[in-house]
């Protein structure tokens, strides 16, 4: 007893394992705190993240908040030069980036691809304009950075690719991107030649500048309209091949790669075998070939829900029509099987894939003992009647009756 105590406490001076440590203390504490735990690990990264979005837009728009809600108040008053005060606002473009960010956090909270673009963009951007207007390290900029850096180590974790939200977020970034070229072309049009001095000049040269087309009859002649313009072109060029690859992409990558999937996965079918039904004899022998590697393609009718996994090779259609038993590689089976919940389903199957490939040996189930007559005049290579072996080895075990492999056999495929 002294032994086995002894050899229960830890040895002195050596102190526990860190990762048993660890790992007590977490059983130690309540379920509601170690469930708390578990969602901060899973989602701790992309709520920082949208967290930084939120405190670094924030900063940049404190600075004109004031003079933006008189100027909105000014054009709620229809004044005609409340557009004008507007976009007098000093540096109104770093505010359009403010909004930009507290609007990608929702992105980033969704784990959304194109909110991370986005966010890394405008994160760096902030950064850059911090350093280049206060030449020091303050606060816009530590968040900007402090952003930055989470984003590009979690970058894994923003995997989504939905087409909606990854739609929304690509027309914001686009949105958010013309109004910063408009307004920040109007804040700098002194630095141009000619002059920007209204709307619809500011929307030409953006549009020009974003699209890189570049006719020349504005040109930058401050240095700061020049790092504007440089801007925009970075940006216009980002945001479009960023709107390319998780947009259209994805649509034009999809159909060529369902495509040429289907022709590989037609061209694959041959020497498997062929599962006609979604019955749960149908899903149970699936599983068995599926277990044993043994390559396997279903035909499940369309527009009924379908037993079988993703990773299963389905075909949704009617086994009745040709078509269908070619795209399943009928003629080039080994067996199909036949395992429809109804009968006269399965002798219409039998009579249509004998008449597209005679050679293939066909296997129809029975699922009710009467119609065994019936279907055996479609003459199917074997028949299945699983009521019929059920019954007569269970009557076999009650009385004690030799089952060999020849009566298996027999009542396996309900041989006369």
């Amino acid at each position: 007893m002294r032994a086995a105590e002894k050899s229960t406490q830890a040895r002195p001076g050596r102190a526990p394992h860190g990762g048993g440590a660890l790992h007590l203390a977490r059983a130690a504490l309540p379920a509601d705190w170690r469930g708390l735990i578990a969602r901060s690990a899973r989602h701790g990264p992309q709520a920082l993240a949208a967290g930084l979005a939120v405190l670094c837009g924030a900063l940049e728009i404190r600075p004109q908040f004031a003079p933006l809600l008189l100027a909105l108040r000014g054009m709620a008053r229809h004044d005609s030069k409340s557009v004008v005060h507007l976009t007098d606002l000093a540096a109104f473009p770093r505010m359009l980036i403010g909004f930009g960010l507290i609007l990608m956090a929702a992105g980033l909270l969704l784990r959304a691809r194109v909110a991370w673009v986005i966010a890394l963009l405008l994160g760096m951007l902030v950064a850059g304009l911090s350093w280049w207007f206060a030449h020091s390290i303050g606060p816009i900029f530590l968040s900007a950075a402090a952003l930055v850096a989470v984003l590009i180590a979690y970058a894994r974790l923003f995997d989504r690719s939905n087409l909606a939200a990854t739609s929304l977020f690509a027309l914001l970034g686009i949105g958010s991107l013309l109004l910063y070229g408009v307004l920040g072309s109007i804040w700098f049009g002194a630095g141009y030649t000619p002059p920007i001095r209204d709307l619809p000049t500011a929307f030409y040269y953006t549009v020009e500048i974003m699209s890189t087309v570049g006719s020349g009859d504005i040109l930058p002649r401050t240095v700061q309209a020049r790092m504007f313009t440089v801007s925009m072109i970075i940006l216009g060029i980002t945001v479009f091949i960023t709107m390319l690859s998780v947009v259209i992409g994805p649509l034009v990558g999809g159909a060529i790669r369902r495509t040429l999937e289907g022709r590989m996965q037609k061209n694959l079918r041959r020497d498997h075998y062929v599962i006609i039904g979604t019955s749960s004899l149908a899903y149970t022998l699936w599983k068995q070939l599926h277990a044993r590697k043994v390559p396997v393609t279903v035909i499940a009718p369309a527009g009924k829900s379908s037993p079988y996994p993703p990773e299963a090779d389905v075909i949704a259609g009617d086994a009745a029509r040709n078509e269908v038993l070619e795209e399943a590689g009928v003629p080039r089976a080994k067996a199909v099987l036949m395992l429809r919940d109804d009968d006269a389903e399965n002798a219409f199957a039998v009579l249509a894939v004998k008449e597209l490939a005679p050679g293939v040996k066909t296997i129809a189930g029975v699922n009710d003992a009467r119609h065994l007559a019936k279907i055996r005049r479609v003459q199917p290579d074997m028949l299945f009647a699983p009521q019929v072996l059920g019954s007569d080895l269970l009557v076999r075990t009650l009385f004690d009756e030799p089952i060999d492999k020849d009566i298996v056999n027999k009542l396996l495929f309900a041989q006369t």
